[in-house]
């Protein structure tokens, strides 16, 4: 068993990446990706690749209490070093505080500043919020940034144009957040697969470029990721242990109910996945009387969280689960891509795990997309060790003593294929720190015979991004 990522992989990942930015900005050099944009994904893939080789290799003899130091730390300088260059450099590029067609961030901003100056108590709060923002969800965000900003006495409108403190400081949070969130991935998959595998769990979720270009922005995304993290993690936790109290039980249930108040159907999921652990779980990892008693707390929560607003906004969502992705992607787009007419679920599901796939040709108004590439690269190639490490507990017949993690990362991925959002990396994002876990389980299952596939897989990832910039492209009569 493999307790590092060997060079003979992330080897191949760089000069594939090399490979495909040469072949496509040649084919395409009519709109050939900006050098700030390539600066951006040479770094991502680089910075990945290469640092997840030399440090799971270097930090696995450091002591359990130096790992998580160590892991904590440099998740905290990397995001720290982000936060403060992203600061500056959004503002030299757009003139605001905030990233390149910035919306909800913007709104998450201006919507917590008007609550942060309303006088009153909490329910002055709430009804403010919920008349200007009316569903239930990303309600949790917005509250914990009024509330920030409320702490810190700010009281000026316009500072997201020049800077303040508040906006910067709240990004720091971000990075703290994120760097334990490293931690507690190291913490889940050390429980279900053994100290090494739980080391490079970290180490890659340390390095994943998503992770840090989130943390620079003022969107949820960071600490919806974190809870998401946190609850799985709890829940696995109790499921696991031996011993069982009230605030054990409690705890992952109040994580699942913050859940739904950053994105309803990530609740769904949640409380999806903890009921399927305790069914389906083997009973070496969860008794009998453990199943009863926990899964009586749940129907409670179940019945709690399917009244009202939750259950209205659940149903809107499962409702419109036909606008399909072809209208989706022509929004992206502008309405300008004549080729996304034709993209649809039973396209984009087979592909869920892989997906987004970079872009590395210049389209005008998808600059966020542009500077991306190099992560959503780093996604489809980790995306092979994933599904190898899916396919071995279910060839193997390991699955029942990990169900709580596939569960979750499989039902939101296919919350996710069926939904307008297939393609959008934004979205995929809860389920990457598990993916990155099955990644790092693949990955120490590598062994001489079954490496070969991974050259197979590069071939397939070369054809399919080639391919997606042709569309990117071809939609629009450019070529």
């Amino acid at each position: 068993m493999l307790n590092y990522f060997p060079k003979y992989f992330t080897n191949k990942a760089i000069a594939l990446y090399f490979i495909i930015l040469a072949v496509v900005s040649i084919l395409f050099m009519i709109r050939v990706l900006p050098l700030r944009f390539m600066l951006f994904g040479i770094t991502a893939v680089i910075g990945f690749f290469y640092f997840s080789n030399t440090l799971t290799f270097k930090w696995q003899r450091l002591s359990e209490k130096k790992y998580i130091k160590k892991i904590f730390w440099t998740t905290f300088a990397i995001r720290f070093a982000w936060v403060t260059f992203s600061y500056f450099y959004f503002r030299a590029m757009t003139g605001f505080v905030f990233e390149y067609s910035f919306a909800d961030t913007g709104n998450y901003h201006w919507t917590a500043w008007m609550l942060s100056n309303i006088d009153g108590g909490f329910a002055y709060v709430w009804d403010a919020l919920m008349e200007r923002w009316g569903d239930f969800s990303d309600t949790g965000y917005v509250l914990f940034l009024s509330y920030f900003y409320r702490l810190l006495w700010w009281s000026d409108e316009y500072m997201c144009e020049t800077g303040a403190f508040p906006i910067f400081l709240m990004r720091v949070t971000h990075a703290l957040a994120s760097a334990f969130m490293c931690v507690l991935i190291y913490k889940l998959a050390k429980r279900n697969f053994g100290e090494s595998t739980g080391r490079m769990a970290g180490i890659f979720a340390m390095l994943l470029p998503h992770f840090t270009y989130y943390s620079g922005l003022h969107a949820k995304e960071t600490y919806m990721i974190f809870l998401t993290v946190a609850f799985v993690e709890r829940a696995d936790h109790l499921l696991r242990s031996k011993k069982y109290n009230l605030i054990n039980i409690a705890v992952p249930i109040l994580l699942v109910g913050v859940l739904f108040t950053f994105r309803t159907v990530l609740g769904a999921a949640a409380l999806f996945a903890f009921f399927s652990a305790v069914v389906f779980s083997s009973a070496k990892v969860i008794g009998w009387k453990k199943r009863i008693l926990i899964a009586t707390w749940l129907i409670t929560a179940v019945v709690y969280f399917a009244g009202g607003r939750i259950a209205m906004e659940i149903e809107e969502k499962w409702e419109g689960r036909h606008y399909n992705q072809a209208q989706s992607m022509e929004g992206r787009a502008l309405g300008t891509n004549e080729l996304a007419r034709y993209g649809s679920a039973a396209i984009f599901a087979p592909m869920i795990f892989v997906a987004p796939f970079p872009s590395m040709v210049y389209v005008e108004y998808q600059r966020p997309i542009m500077m991306m590439h190099g992560s959503n690269f780093v996604k489809n190639i980790t995306a092979f060790f994933t599904m190898v490490g899916i396919f071995l507990l279910l060839y193997r017949k390991r699955w029942r003593k990990h169900i709580l993690i596939l569960a979750f990362l499989t039902s939101y991925l296919l919350i996710i294929a069926f939904s307008a959002f297939a393609i959008s990396e934004r979205f995929h994002l809860p389920s990457l720190p598990f993916a990155l876990i099955m990644a790092a389980y693949g990955v120490s299952q590598m062994n001489n015979k079954t490496k070969k596939y991974f050259n197979w897989w590069t071939i397939f990832i070369f054809v399919i991004i080639v391919g997606w910039n042709w569309f990117k492209l071809a939609g629009r009569g450019i070529i």
